[in-house]
């Protein structure tokens, strides 16, 4: 498998160093380089891109800004010389987060995190199918199986997922993307960028905020649209 690649750098002589890490990495296709977000925003769209390089400091629109406001974004690695970014670049569910200048060694270390997602999508998609009704994540090294119908929520936590089950939670190395990409939508519902809820498991709905049992799950204001029509649509008893 090729990883299609956008490099999107404002700097000439990062993007040239990225293109070359690229070019050594077989598993890694360059798919594009820009000087800006905004031109690169049609490709993203239109789903060319399976992974981004994003810079963060750019002009007109930081990185993350314009990584936030993508619909349906690819995976992301940051590439970056501010290591003060890092935790809000990981709150955005990165793949990894590299700071300039980015040697070969830590590239390729990255390269195979989104090598490892991908083999990840795909293991589960044929799992999904040979087995409806369940899923496997690795947790401290061991295979755990859960059922979908266990499953109250589940909470991404920097380049973790913890899924909160009816008896216990599990932390897997994952992306709170990959989880979405898995989960049947017709049962699962993304309500923030950092929580997917079980829509049989919510008890009720408060404003801004989803409660499940007794935790509290704040709603995205930009999904919250969304949100509601998927889970009330039909369902919605009014005088």
């Amino acid at each position: 498998m090729k990883i299609s690649t956008v490099v999107i750098d404002d700097e000439p002589l990062a993007r040239k160093g990225l293109k070359e890490y690229i070019a050594d990495v077989d598993f890694l296709e360059l798919a594009g380089e820009f000087d800006s977000p905004l031109k690169a925003a049609g490709m993203i769209t239109r789903g060319e891109a399976q992974l981004l390089l994003l810079d963060i400091q750019m002009p007109k629109i930081t990185g993350l800004d314009f990584f936030r406001n993508l619909q349906n974004p690819p995976p992301v690695i940051f590439t970056t010389a501010y290591a003060e970014y890092a935790l809000e670049g990981f709150e955005l569910n990165a793949l990894d987060y590299l700071l300039k200048p980015i040697s070969f060694e830590r590239f390729f270390k990255a390269a195979c995190r989104v090598r490892e997602y991908y083999e990840l999508r795909e293991e589960n998609r044929e799992g999904a199918a040979a087995h409806p009704g369940e899923f496997y994540i690795k947790v401290d090294g061991k295979l755990v199986r859960i059922p979908y119908d266990d499953v109250l929520f589940a909470e991404a936590m920097q380049n973790y997922v913890v899924i909160h089950t009816t008896d216990r939670k599990y932390m897997s190395y994952l992306t709170l993307k990959s989880l979405e990409e898995y989960l049947p939508a017709d049962r699962f519902v993304k309500v923030h960028k950092s929580f997917i809820v079980s829509a049989a498991k919510i008890s009720s709905i408060d404003g801004n905020d989803i409660w499940v049992g007794q935790n509290q799950i704040p709603i995205s204001r930009t999904l919250k649209d969304e949100v509601m029509d998927r889970l009330l649509k039909g369902r919605y008893l009014k005088r």
